[in-house]
């Protein structure tokens, strides 16, 4: 079977002045994880590259250009999933580490635990020799100038989250030559919120899962709405229970609207290779690979492709 690999910049009301960075982002880092697909490496390697790659680029809110906290702190979310084995990682409220999805495998693979959090996650990546960076080298000026300008988070989800400030995770969704999944999400979390906040992003279930027996989702959006109806569970299930990958990431994020009055979006991949990139949120940056082809889109119902030899 062909391998394919779909990534997600965030899902929210993206402005048009980040609008062309935030596809060339998502685009390039689509790319990056494919090239590990077709260099033999495994879905799991190939979300870890694109993932990396998405924290790497300061217009995305993770690792490098993450939101700040109410006292204009760093704190960041990642989990990282294995579809053959359901093994995870996962670590959230860390400080300083450029590429928290690296440090969310490392917990996967080097303990016996999957989330670490705060003080605990960041004493787990010195021991074992991760790189760290000064925390202000992850704060860019645009970040710092929003976060002066808009010091509460309080008024209503909808409101709050589609406003243009509310930066949002970004995430990647891959299938390998082999039929095994994997997926895994990073976030800044939400601008301004409250010392200690966890959403979505690092919380199995919630901003990722991924099962070969069904496949593997990347989410985005309000976290505290996909906390609530366990979004990336909630799509699978629906796909277990005979639906399409486009179909269950709808009915899904439908559900969470109607339910909790969430918006977000999701990214899916069937171990078949079946994919979808859906949101109810203004716009979401996203970019798939499919053989020979990268598809890409911003705004609803649009859908863009080129030849991946350009």
């Amino acid at each position: 079977m062909s391998a394919v690999l779909v990534v997600h910049g965030g899902a929210w009301a993206i402005p048009d002045e980040l609008a062309t960075a935030s596809i060339d982002g998502v685009k390039a880092a689509a790319r990056k994880g494919f090239l590990t697909l077709t260099r033999g490496g495994s879905a799991l390697d190939a979300v870890e590259a694109a993932v990396r790659a998405l924290e790497d680029n300061s217009v995305f809110n993770a690792g490098h250009g993450a939101a700040l906290n109410a006292d204009g702190e760093v704190e960041l979310d990642s989990i990282i999933m294995d579809g053959k084995t359901l093994a995870c990682g996962a670590v959230s409220s860390v400080k300083n580490i450029a590429n928290p999805v690296s440090l969310a495998r490392a917990v996967m693979e080097k303990t016996s635990h999957v989330l670490l959090t705060g003080k605990g996650a960041n004493l787990f990546a010195e021991s074992i020799g991760a790189a760290t960076v000064p925390t202000e080298t992850l704060v860019t000026e645009y970040e710092r100038r929003e976060w002066k300008k808009h010091k509460n988070y309080s008024t209503g989800v909808k409101e709050d989250f589609n406003s243009q400030w509310a930066h949002d995770t970004v995430g990647a969704v891959a299938v390998d030559s082999a039929g095994n999944v994997a997926c895994a999400t990073s976030t800044g979390g939400i601008r301004n919120k409250m010392v200690g906040r966890v959403g979505d992003s690092p919380i199995i279930g919630c901003g990722g899962f991924a099962d070969n027996t069904s496949g593997a989702v990347s989410c985005t959006g309000h976290g505290e709405s996909i906390l609530k109806v366990t979004l990336a569970r909630l799509i699978l299930s629906h796909i277990e229970q005979g639906k399409s990958v486009a179909n269950a990431s709808q009915v899904s994020l439908q559900h969470m609207g109607d339910r909790v009055q969430g918006a977000g979006g999701a990214i899916v991949v069937s171990p078949s290779g079946e994919w979808a990139a859906t949101f109810t949120t203004e716009r979401m940056a996203w970019a798939a690979v499919e053989g020979d082809v990268l598809w890409y889109g911003l705004d609803p119902n649009e859908r863009a492709k080129e030849e991946l030899s350009q």
